[in-house]
């Protein structure tokens, strides 16, 4: 009977929970513009916890967007030191995809500029090694958006090195030559043809400056005289001297350029010294080391370290010629009959387009030259693999191995 009474009892509430929650959803279904009531401290907690999230969100964007910003602008400026000083990275990128696609069809024709365009690709892919899978990976507005910082790091490095270089040249021609008057740092117009001393090394190596009818005709510009990028000063020749019967005798190996690729690539303080070996090497190891010592006080770190360059390469060199050259005289594109992104392009085709085996010998023995100017006669970036296995601690380990494998074939 108690069993029947709680039963009746049960079904009763349920009755009524069931009659409650009809009354709810129909209060609810009746007028859907009608909220259920809600307290004021909830829905206050309820946006601060949406909006302190939002605001992580964007904080976190915000950050991630100046980071690699940071980091596009920084890798930067190794391009127009180490790759290209003029050319747009679109060309450079444009070249590969066009020469990948003539592959493709089996039409490998290019013009001497295109195999400028893709030596340049390539050595812009080994300064930034991870730029040619990124350029796959983003969308075309994100890519633009990355050359730009790129594009941005690589012109900030340029007018930085101008500017170091602006007062440096100055100093050492004027303790090389010791011209009367001096050259100003900060005054142009004591540079270029008007200055005697300028006027040598700006001289095409093929006249004799010391002709007073060379002189006064290249000063005056006549016709006879015209200096351009078809010529080599004489600023680019060791002991600022040419052999007339054999120009490339000393052709890139004047002190001057020696001088200014330590003070950009190494330190300025490095570029006190040019006679012996370089000590570029000593210079990386010491910022490496500095860099481990969280108590030693912050160290500048120089170019060549930050950019993981160990060897002197053509396209270096090119820059330095540039801005040595600029250092003489001014900076521009174009200074009357000189075209400076022509003469660049010039000793790049020295270096890269060659008659033959030979003069390959002749350009890899210059660039070795150059190596051990800055770097010194440490050789470790040439132990590969390879070399490693055939020096005597490996012979040794391999000789012991095929003895122990003797002995045991014997038994």
């Amino acid at each position: 009977m108690a069993s029947v009474s709680r039963s009746a009892s049960e079904r009763s509430d349920e009755s009524d929970n069931e009659d409650s929650r009809n009354r709810t959803q129909a209060r609810i279904h009746v007028d859907p513009s009608q909220a259920i009531p809600t307290s004021t401290k909830a829905r206050a907690k309820r946006r601060i916890a949406a909006l302190e999230e939002e605001l992580e969100t964007l904080r976190h964007e915000r950050g991630s967007k100046q980071r690699k910003t940071t980091y596009y602008v920084a890798q930067g400026r190794a391009i127009r030191r180490m790759v290209v000083l003029y050319t747009s990275l679109e060309d450079l990128i444009g070249e590969n995809d066009r020469r990948y696609e003539s592959m493709r069809l089996m039409d490998e024709e290019s013009t001497q500029e295109q195999d400028i365009l893709q030596a340049g690709y390539l050595e812009l892919a080994r300064a930034l090694p991870w730029l040619h899978m990124k350029l796959g990976d983003l969308d075309h507005e994100e890519c633009e958006g990355m050359l730009k910082k790129l594009k941005k790091g690589a012109d900030a490095a340029r007018g930085d090195d101008t500017s170091t270089l602006k007062e440096l040249v100055a100093g050492w021609v004027n303790q090389e030559f010791r011209p009367t008057p001096l050259i100003r740092p900060d005054d142009k117009h004591s540079r270029g043809f008007t200055s005697d001393v300028c006027g040598k090394l700006l001289c095409p190596s093929e006249w004799d400056w010391e002709q007073t009818r060379v002189k006064a005709g290249i000063r005056d510009r006549t016709t006879e005289y015209i200096v351009s990028e078809n010529s080599w000063p004489l600023f680019m020749y060791e002991n600022y001297t040419v052999n007339q019967e054999n120009l490339e005798e000393g052709f890139l190996k004047s002190k001057l350029l020696v001088l200014a690729f330590k003070a950009i690539f190494t330190s300025p303080s490095s570029a006190k010294e040019v006679d012996g070996d370089g000590d570029g090497a000593d210079i990386l190891e010491n910022h490496r080391r500095a860099g481990r010592k969280s108590d030693q006080a912050k160290v500048k770190t120089c170019v060549a370290s930050i950019i993981n360059m160990r060897k002197v390469t053509p396209r270096t060199i090119a820059y330095i010629v540039r801005f040595a050259l600029s250092g003489v005289s001014s900076w521009r594109t174009v200074d009357g009959d000189f075209d400076y992104e022509a003469f660049w392009t010039n000793i790049i085709v020295f270096f890269e387009v060659v008659p033959g085996p030979v003069t390959r010998r002749r350009v890899d023995k210059l660039l070795e030259w150059w190596t051990r100017k800055i770097f010194g006669t440490n050789h470790r970036q040439d132990l590969t693999p390879e070399v490693v296995s055939l020096m005597s601690i490996n012979a040794l380990a391999e000789q012991r191995k095929m003895l122990e494998d003797a002995a045991f074939d014997s038994e």
